[in-house]
């Protein structure tokens, strides 16, 4: 799901944003994605108990090995091996693949994705593409609470991309907002980051990249999206602490019109978002106020929240067992 990938890269962006030192550490964290309108109407039919309630996912980390376990699946990741097994808890089974195959995958999925987009998204008269812009901006707002035993300090980033020398109210767009709670730096979740970082940037390069197919599309979808997270994870690392509650809502603007937004589109003109936007949020969503920081233009603007995404700290453990990052007796290679 292409919006899916954009709040799963703001996450893993602001995961980055600082690195630890090496040390063991199994920490459990809390995983819930909301979405509204008829994707969560689909989504609670089908989505099952994980998409209602969250998924928790237990994280050891030793050396250059991490085991990420859920209630029914796990995915173990060797650097030095370069190679990672994802595990069947109830078949006791599991599948390997190398560091080779997945950036293969990779560039497969981005090359259909951008043939995909390319198909989707109509040119304008002169045969350009609109040509996209993308602001970030973080701030921090001087809220404090505390979340698992941590004081922490909440910040919001935002990314918008929009049509250039428009507002995304105007044209129509995408806001993707990440509501975080920082607290001082914590080694042992610092060691997570790390991993998650050296295995990004080992995989794919400078840019981390949660799925492939997920990330593929998302760029495809968004020009300049890959400009726009560069800036976001460059920003990001000048914040201080360890994230331990992130709520990132990734919210839609139609442009004047909602769905007359995509008739425009279609005859030629007009933002490639904003139509695709106005088609997804339909006729009946209420106009909403732009954005703070956002200006807004003449006429009504249809903005609607799509989906959230939260990840929550749930616990920390310096104790790591050598057994919590292999694969279990008796599971068996398919």
């Amino acid at each position: 799901m292409r919006i899916r990938s954009v709040a799963l890269l703001s996450a893993i962006l602001v995961l980055a944003s600082t690195l630890g030192i090496s040390a063991d550490v199994k920490s459990q964290q809390k995983t819930q994605i909301k979405m509204e309108g008829m994707l969560g109407k689909v989504a609670g039919m089908f989505g099952g108990k994980s998409l209602k309630e969250g998924t928790v996912t237990t994280i050891a980390v030793k050396g250059n090995r991490r085991m990420s376990t859920t209630d029914t699946t796990a995915e173990l990741i060797d650097l030095d091996a370069e190679k990672v097994y994802r595990l069947d808890l109830r078949g006791k089974t599991y599948t390997v693949k190398t560091f080779d195959d997945l950036r293969a995958e990779f560039k497969k999925a981005t090359a259909k994705a951008q043939a995909e987009a390319a198909r989707e998204k109509p040119e304008k008269p002169d045969g350009k593409q609109p040509e996209m812009e993308i602001s970030v901006d973080i701030k921090k707002t001087g809220q404090q609470k505390p979340i698992a035993g941590f004081s922490c300090d909440q910040v919001i980033m935002t990314l918008t991309v929009h049509e250039k020398g428009k507002t995304v109210d105007d044209a129509g767009g995408m806001i993707m907002t990440s509501d975080i709670w920082m607290a001082p730096k914590i080694p042992a979740l610092q060691e997570n980051i790390a991993f998650e970082t050296k295995y990004f940037e080992k995989l794919y390069g400078d840019l981390a990249a949660p799925s492939a197919g997920d990330i593929g599309q998302a760029m495809a979808m968004y020009p300049g999206m890959k400009e726009g997270m560069a800036r976001l994870q460059t920003d990001g690392r000048k914040l201080e602490g360890t994230p331990m509650l992130t709520t990132v809502t990734i919210a839609g603007a139609a442009g004047p019109g909602g769905s007359e937004a995509r008739a425009d589109q279609e005859r030629g003109g007009g933002s490639p978002i904003g139509g695709a936007l106005g088609g997804l949020l339909g006729r009946k969503k209420k106009p909403e106020p732009p954005a703070e920081g956002t200006a807004g233009g003449s006429g009504a603007k249809t903005r609607a929240t799509i989906m959230t995404t939260i990840i929550e700290v749930l616990s920390i453990d310096s104790t790591v067992a050598a057994g919590d990052v292999d694969i279990p007796a008796g599971f068996r290679q398919k």
